[in-house]
């Protein structure tokens, strides 16, 4: 830290003061800070290690003012509130990207949207650059969120794909289609034939895509489909729990079910317990996310493991190329079936 000339008093290190710690031009510095561009290696270790033996940090609001960037992301979120403290995915999701982004040194701001209003309050802020780039982490067939911010020139990722945007709008996903598919394929391999689904909601892509999963496998392997054995859920424990007893009313036959959440899974465990039948003996329950619901269920769940540590990642990845100017991009994960002791 460096001495003032009044008092004593301490002030904050410069860039003047790092450019004479490295011996270096001020310009050096600067170029530096913004990305290394046209800086040769020597001097960028002079100028990080100067950066670390004098303390300094960098004033954002100053920078901001010269390169038009706010040096932050948006986390979006366009569900009610209740629902990130219930489902453990967002919590999960937020971290992974928190970190991914400490190591570019750039913030994360997290945004609720869960009303009409609040979306329309948070578009403005965004497109009024106070923040570089969104990560849009739920995103519904219908909200405009994803259009406007695209349409405004926000670069923007998304996870899972858009319903509706096709390649105009950059995601990261995993195969909700194919892991769908593999845990079907599982209870069938344990000789189930009577399988129900609780599916996601039909207007996320992630609904839409392990509902066709299930569909394909089955048909397949010459199953019959049965709407009976189909029950619509959002991803919470409650519609899990009121879709179970639904199937069970609907098709008392039942041996297994798919449920497209391990959140939601939880509630159709409670509502088999309720009603005497035993997991997996007399039904085997299967889900997917693997979140820290599937291991906190009991039985725990199998499930399909979602690589969340990779989607984040690549979501951080993807945006900030997108902000570096290059084109939307999609990526697509692969999942993998956990087993455990619900099947």
């Amino acid at each position: 830290m460096t001495m003032s000339n009044t008092g004593g008093r301490r002030r904050p290190p410069t860039i003047h003061d790092v450019a004479r710690e490295a011996g270096v031009s001020r310009g050096t510095v600067s170029r530096v800070l913004n990305g290394g561009h046209y800086v040769s290696p020597a001097a960028q270790e002079a100028v990080n290690s100067a950066i670390r033996r004098t303390g300094y940090v960098v004033n954002r609001h100053a920078r901001s003012l010269i390169t038009g960037r706010s040096d932050s992301v948006g986390f979006l979120l366009t569900e009610p509130q209740e629902r990130f403290f219930e489902d453990p995915n967002f919590n999960v999701l937020l971290r992974g990207c928190t970190q991914a982004l400490a190591a570019h040194d750039i913030p994360l701001l997290m945004m609720l949207a869960g009303t009409e209003d609040e979306r329309r309050r948070l578009i403005r802020y965004i497109t009024a650059g106070h923040v570089d780039g969104v990560l849009l982490v739920s995103n519904h067939s219908g909200d405009p969120v994803a259009e406007e911010l695209r349409a405004a020139g926000v670069p923007l990722v998304a996870c899972g794909k858009p319903i509706g945007l096709g390649s105009k709008v950059s995601y990261v996903a995993a195969d909700d289609r194919d892991g769908a598919r593999d845990m079907v394929r599982h209870l069938l391999s344990l000789g189930r034939r009577r399988i129900g689904v609780v599916t996601g909601p039909l207007d996320t892509p992630g609904g839409v895509e392990r509902l066709a999963g299930y569909r394909e496998v089955l048909a397949e392997a010459g199953v019959e489909g049965d709407e009976r054995l189909v029950a619509s859920g959002d991803y919470s424990r409650a519609s899990g729990e009121a879709g179970a007893e639904l199937l069970l009313s609907r098709a008392p036959d039942m041996d297994a079910v798919f449920v497209a959440s391990d959140l939601m899974a939880q509630g159709v465990l409670l509502a088999l317990e309720r009603a005497g039948r035993r997991v997996p003996d007399d039904i085997a329950v299967g889900g997917f996310d693997d979140s820290p619901a599937a291991v906190s269920a009991r039985p725990e769940l199998t499930t399909i493991r979602q690589p969340w540590d990779r989607i984040s990642a690549e979501m951080v990845r993807v945006l900030l190329a997108q902000i570096g100017g290059e084109d939307p991009a999609a990526v697509i994960l692969p999942t993998e079936l956990v087993r455990r002791d619900s099947t």
